[in-house]
């Protein structure tokens, strides 16, 4: 199985950066693992936050297949913790999908057709987070999540 990330807009800020690679080089011992930043959509100030959206969200459907499995990462989305988030991960590594794809938003979320496609909504927080730190707090979810599969000693019960 492999898993994707996928995000609008780039990090701009070189510590996130340099966390963000350091948990993706972690991740790559455990699964194949790819971060697919879309750019930022040009001319926003232009449109309205729906064209927006609609925009995004071709973008974001035109990097799945029909095989795949989207988790939208969703303020409205089921909470879990992190053990329960690892045998989520276990739970589909055993039913023999071929790619997992997360997905984190625009700014002002995701488009109706976005929804539509998702298997499922996973939320983070309660909290807002900018979508820059989302992706390290993610990332490193990831890689907590099969430390605690693999029974090693990164994350304490």
């Amino acid at each position: 199985m492999q898993i994707k990330l996928i995000t609008i807009g780039k990090t701009d800020n070189k510590n996130l950066q340099a966390l963000i690679e350091d948990y993706k080089k972690r991740l790559s011992h455990y699964i194949r693992f790819e971060f697919d930043i879309i750019p930022d959509i040009k001319n926003v100030k232009h449109l309205s936050e729906t064209q927006q959206k609609e925009k995004e969200g071709e973008l974001i459907l035109s990097k799945t297949q029909k095989s795949d499995v989207v988790i939208l990462l969703d303020e409205n989305g089921k909470q879990m913790d992190s053990v329960a988030f690892s045998s989520y991960l276990q739970k589909h590594m055993n039913s023999g999908i071929k790619t997992l794809i997360f997905v984190i938003g625009g700014p002002y979320g995701f488009s109706e057709s976005v929804y539509k496609r998702a298997n499922r909504k996973l939320g983070l927080s309660q909290m807002t987070f900018s979508h820059q730190m989302v992706r390290l707090f993610f990332i490193e979810q990831l890689y907590r999540g099969f430390t605690i599969l693999k029974n090693e000693p990164y994350h304490h019960r």
